[in-house]
């Protein structure tokens, strides 16, 4: 049974700062790389034929170390960055809050709505992010593929996977460096786990 799995980076600088990114190429923290070491080390257990990572540096360097762990290589594709932000990338929450109330008050509420000059919408993010994906699909079937991407990707790669309507974006989170599973059984696709994150427990 063919399997995608699906991971957030690990905490990068500006997440650390509550700074939205989208394709700002911002590193990982030294506790990101942590997260990183110990998922790569979770993901031993799996059966992990490829590994592909956005290009940005936050999800590179999470699938790098994780590949290393692996002992797998990382293919970068640019269709697996995060969506554009336009203006906001670089400013806080509590900005937005104060300079950009109704735009942002449409991204937490109403996201498949969301449309900022500048800015990607949820549905040009997800076009690209899932031409990505049945491309390395078509490219390598039965084989299970780990990708490294970015919050708001993932959860439109998630919808776009499970056939359900964007709307529901809102209703999906993921913390960093979490682990997502989508299943390809004979009679549907099937989400195993969801925004998992065990691997960070302390032992």
């Amino acid at each position: 049974m063919q399997k995608i799995y699906l991971v957030r980076h690990g905490q990068s600088e500006w997440n650390y700062q509550r700074k939205v990114q989208g394709q700002q190429d911002i590193l990982l923290t030294e506790l990101g790389k942590i997260q990183a070491k110990k998922l790569g080390s979770r993901l031993k257990n799996e059966e992990i034929d490829l590994i592909y990572s956005s290009d940005l540096k936050r999800a590179y360097e999470t699938a790098t170390i994780i590949g290393n762990e692996l002992d797998k290589k990382v293919n970068k594709l640019e269709c697996f960055r995060e969506i554009a932000f336009g203006k906001w990338e670089g400013k806080t929450i509590e900005y937005l809050n104060e300079t950009s109330e109704k735009e942002h008050d449409i991204w937490l509420r109403q996201p498949h709505k969301f449309n900022m000059e500048g800015a990607e919408t949820l549905y040009q993010l997800q076009k690209r992010a899932m031409l990505g994906v049945n491309k390395v699909i078509d490219e390598n079937p039965n084989k299970n593929i780990l990708i490294v991407s970015h919050g708001a990707t993932l959860k439109t790669i998630i919808l776009g996977l499970l056939d359900i309507d964007i709307k529901y974006y809102n209703k999906l989170t993921l913390g960093n460096v979490s682990l997502s599973i989508v299943e390809f059984r004979d009679y549907n696709r099937v989400l195993k786990l969801l925004n998992d994150t065990n691997h960070l427990r302390e032992e």
